[in-house]
């Protein structure tokens, strides 16, 4: 049984803003590339814990996906059945804030 996502604000915002700066050079690459990340978004709530560790963190329940150039880094709440998504982070940006 596949866990309800839960969009964090701040992954909302990076969603946006992610889409909107691809879109300002192909309108079409950035629709296809913000789908791509809501459908490996939907491989974690299928599979919560396929995601690695996020090796900065070290906490069991934070992982996240790669889609190339960005870690998609969500958090698993197995007690609620929840996956939230956390932050959409490029990595040439170093390491993940999460808040």
């Amino acid at each position: 049984m596949a866990y309800p996502i839960v969009w964090t604000e701040t992954a909302r915002n990076d969603l946006a803003q992610l889409v909107s700066y691809i879109a300002s050079d192909d309108p079409v690459a950035a629709a296809r590339f913000g789908e791509a990340i809501i459908d490996h978004i939907e491989q974690a709530a299928l599979h919560p814990n396929s995601g690695r560790v996020v090796p900065e963190f070290q906490v069991e329940t934070l992982r996240e996906l790669i889609l190339s150039p960005y870690r998609l880094i969500y958090e698993v709440h197995d007690e609620t059945q929840k996956v939230y998504v956390v932050r959409l982070w490029h990595a040439a940006r170093g390491h993940p804030v999460i808040d």
